[in-house]
């Protein structure tokens, strides 16, 4: 692929699951796009385990979605990254944005937040900028914040088309290590990809309002950002993102897996031949591969098939 600045650089994607249960049908569209849109340039797909957040993980899930990919045809290249094993690298990160006056630390617990934030975004209260100038509280425990501008910031989705965020306005200086000293999702998923040479991000459009904070701190870390594809949302009936509330109807399981990779096709507005739902995974992927067209993914979400239900997937 061509960087911004014009240089050709061998494209690399990935898929990053949380190993907070069982695959859902959510993440294996995610899975699929992402790597055949990888695999269709000739480029790299990467795995990452994101279990950044210890009390969410669930014993045993990473191993299951890692065995239930492979039933399902696909191939990473490298080894499986995981977020618990890089602890000292964002530390080290954050120590170098600290050192360039980027970050602060914010001693507001969630209550005091709530009480002072005169509005609220996609991802709740605006943070005001409280501790800007200093911690004002009493509590023992710091958040570390970095501090965003009074402006604009603009990225193109390619899917989606251009997204527009003023940080400062709708997220406010946002968190990059929690108080209770775990690292958030925002520091890690950058700083990932940019040491994994990572250039094509295709993820669910629930984190759209993500990408603008991820692409102003690729800016503070002086590191090109990636190109974005944002896949339609897979909801459940009560038009929810998939969760486990939605029970077993959307998990994926090696009995289903080819039912759900036909499924997921025609979920991101492709035309896979009905023969396919029977064929193995591998031979799934070799078709997506030869016909897989972004253009025809659209952006509205859609409601998952209930794979408890064999007729809504056939």
């Amino acid at each position: 692929m061509v960087s911004e600045q014009g240089i050709t650089t061998p494209l690399v994607g990935r898929f990053a699951p949380s190993p907070t249960g069982p695959l859902h049908f959510g993440s294996l569209v995610a899975a699929l796009g992402s790597y055949l849109l990888a695999k269709q340039a000739g480029g790299d797909w990467l795995l990452r385990v994101e279990d950044l957040d210890p009390p969410r993980v669930v014993v045993g899930s990473a191993d299951a979605i890692l065995k239930l990919l492979e039933l399902c045809g696909f191939e990473w290249d490298g080894e499986v990254i995981y977020q618990s094993q890089r602890f000292s690298r964002y530390q080290q990160v954050l120590q170098q944005l600290r050192k360039r006056e980027l970050v602060f630390d914010c001693s507001c617990s969630r209550r005091e937040l709530i009480a002072s934030a005169p509005h609220s975004g996609d991802d709740g209260p605006i943070y005001p900028g409280t501790c800007r100038r200093g911690p004002v509280g009493q509590r023992a425990e710091r958040s570390l914040r970095l501090q965003v501008p009074d402006e604009e910031i603009f990225c193109q989705d390619l899917i989606f088309g251009t997204l527009r965020q003023n940080l400062q306005r709708e997220v406010g200086d946002f968190v990059l290590q929690r108080a209770d000293g775990l690292f958030a999702y925002q520091l890690a998923v950058v700083v990932d990809d940019i040491d994994s040479g990572v250039n094509q991000v295709v993820r669910g459009a629930d984190l759209l309002s993500s990408t603008p904070r991820q692409v102003y701190l690729y800016q503070c870390l002086q590191q090109s950002r990636p190109d974005y594809y944002h896949l339609p949302l897979a909801v459940g009936v009560d038009g929810q993102k998939l969760s486990k509330r939605h029970g077993k109807s959307a998990i994926i399981t090696p009995e289903n897996r080819c039912q759900a990779l036909w499924a997921a096709f025609c979920f991101l507005g492709q035309q896979p031949p009905g023969e396919l739902v029977g064929a193995s995974g591998s031979e799934v992927l070799d078709w997506g591969l030869r016909h897989f067209d972004v253009a025809r993914v659209k952006t509205a979400e859609c409601l998952a098939p209930d794979f408890e239900r064999k007729s809504e997937v056939l």
